[in-house]
């Protein structure tokens, strides 16, 4: 297991700096898939974040723990948009 640099409270940090932002969400389904879909950073909370997809048919997980976007599992990126 390759250890982190980064702890849990400041993965915390980056995404409330996201917070009500546009972001380009990238999620590790398993066996090489991946759902890729834009949207709204909505809510940062203690114990996870959500994010409010632009698509309303999208149907997949929109709230992510802390630790799976620190495992990988989940990457954000903020879009040019910026601010809604």
């Amino acid at each position: 297991m390759i250890k982190s640099n980064t702890s849990i409270s400041q993965v915390k940090e980056i995404i409330a700096k996201m917070n009500l932002r546009n972001v380009e969400v990238v999620v590790n389904l398993g066996r090489n898939k991946y759902a890729k879909f834009t949207g709204v950073l909505s809510g940062v909370y203690p114990a996870l974040f959500t994010v409010k997809p632009f698509d309303k048919d999208y149907r997949g997980k929109t709230s992510y723990s802390y630790s799976e976007y620190l495992c990988g599992k989940v990457k954000l990126k903020e879009t040019e948009d910026g601010k809604i």
